[in-house]
């Protein structure tokens, strides 16, 4: 591996502008690879990654089984599947259950990487209904890592960042407008 950091980014209803404007904020050259559970519709094959790749400087792609994290790179997680993030820094898909009613499953990439980079996890937490991303976060503290959640004054819908917030284990609470700066001072540590 040729980084010591990895953010792993969960959203939903408002996520493609929260999304957008969080990565566009983001040089091509951001020092971690970034892997994002945003809830799709699994009914529809997904465009998130060409509608983002059109807005930002970053490379921004859809995840598949054996892709090896790269910094510098967006993975974003096919619509009706789980992602994880494995020991040896590749990605794995899975179909197993839906967790909190949702597939692709914030909590699920969230725990993968916990495990997988302990302390070099940054989570963030954006718009959303639910609490998807809630579990992930407290495994992704207990293992050293850093918690991100987006404020309700930025927030489309603030329910998924809340829930995060409950858990009292986030330690910035942030305006959409701050977070890319915060991601980029964290990872240059």
């Amino acid at each position: 591996m040729i980084y010591k950091h990895i953010v792993v980014l969960a959203s939903s209803s408002g996520g493609l502008k929260a999304l957008s404007q969080v990565l566009s904020s983001l040089p091509p050259d951001f020092p971690a690879p970034i892997v994002i559970v945003q809830h799709l519709s699994p009914h529809y094959p997904s465009m998130l990654a060409e509608i983002l790749s059109r807005r930002c400087s970053i490379i921004i792609k859809e995840a598949q089984t054996g892709d090896k994290l790269e910094p510098g790179t967006v993975y974003i997680a096919p619509p009706d599947q789980h992602l994880l993030i494995n020991l040896d820094g590749t990605l794995s898909l899975t179909h197993t259950q839906k967790v909190r009613f949702v597939r692709p499953a914030a909590d699920v990439l969230f725990k993968s990487a916990a495990i997988s980079f302990q302390e070099g996890v940054i989570a963030v937490v954006l718009t959303g209904k639910d609490s998807d991303g809630a579990a992930g976060v407290q495994a992704v503290k207990e293992m050293g890592g850093t918690v991100i959640a987006q404020d309700r004054a930025s927030s489309e819908f603030f329910s998924m960042p809340d829930a995060a917030i409950r858990t009292g284990v986030v330690d910035y609470i942030l305006p959409l407008d701050a977070i890319a700066a915060t991601l980029l001072n964290l990872v240059s540590k």
